[in-house]
């Protein structure tokens, strides 16, 4: 079976180390890199299943190397950063990172987060059989493909972005508070992350409304969760 191949990058190279050593003790194969620029070569040579990336680091930062990233891959993406400012995290997430990790931390911690992120880039979910697709408006979701189009083009999405707007359209019609959301495309262990999960609504309505402060398809619902529409047959 081929390996899961994640891609570390950091400067401080005893992170890096550390990293690799806990990885590999995992079973993953660990690609290097110590600086933003040297991230972005070892990237588009090898093509990893997730990236691991430091935010402060000299030649290009990670916010800039995530930006880079998002340009043309939605492949995973976990932000390091040894401050825990909140600000941080809601742009690390803003920019396309899927989640967010304050040094120092625990090796559980990292793995857990790790699992939880290739857990949601690689779950399959069987299309409905009264359900293969939604529609509604120029919003299609093809569940079998994993794909979602407006009028005709597809939505760039990362697996995260997917998951959660299928989540949504699986239950169209029915309001699904943030407790299940969080819980469902995120796993228990990030019951406690609003953060997270506002931040995506705004992603998602970011790619798919014509006027995100009136959205036509993720409607919220004050204090309790999110809603789409049910669909329309064309």
């Amino acid at each position: 079976m081929k390996k899961t191949r994640i891609l570390v990058v950091d400067d401080e190279l005893s992170i890096v180390k550390l990293l690799r050593t806990t990885l590999e003790a995992r079973g993953f194969e660990v690609l290097t890199a110590l600086n933003g620029a040297e991230a972005i070569h070892v990237f588009e040579k090898e093509l990893p299943d997730l990236v691991i990336l430091d935010i402060m680091m000299p030649k290009m930062d990670g916010f800039e190397v995530c930006r880079q990233l998002r340009e043309w891959s939605q492949v995973p993406v976990i932000m390091l950063s040894a401050k825990g400012d909140e600000k941080d995290k809601v742009k690390c997430l803003n920019i396309g990172a899927d989640d967010y990790i304050t040094k120092p931390f625990g090796q559980e911690e990292l793995l857990a987060r790790v699992k939880a992120v290739l857990r949601r880039s690689q779950v399959v979910t069987a299309a409905p059989l009264n359900q293969p697709r939604y529609v509604n408006g120029d919003l299609e979701i093809n569940f079998a493909q994993r794909r979602a189009t407006l009028s005709g083009q597809e939505i760039k999405l990362t697996p995260t972005e997917y998951s959660l707007l299928q989540e949504l359209a699986l239950n169209a019609g029915k309001v699904l508070t943030h407790t299940h959301l969080l819980n469902k495309v995120w796993g228990a262990e990030y019951r406690d992350e609003r953060q997270y999960l506002h931040v995506f609504i705004r992603r998602l309505r970011d790619k798919i409304e014509s006027d995100t402060a009136n959205p036509r398809y993720i409607k919220t619902v004050h204090a309790v969760g999110y809603q789409l529409p049910e669909a329309i047959s064309p």
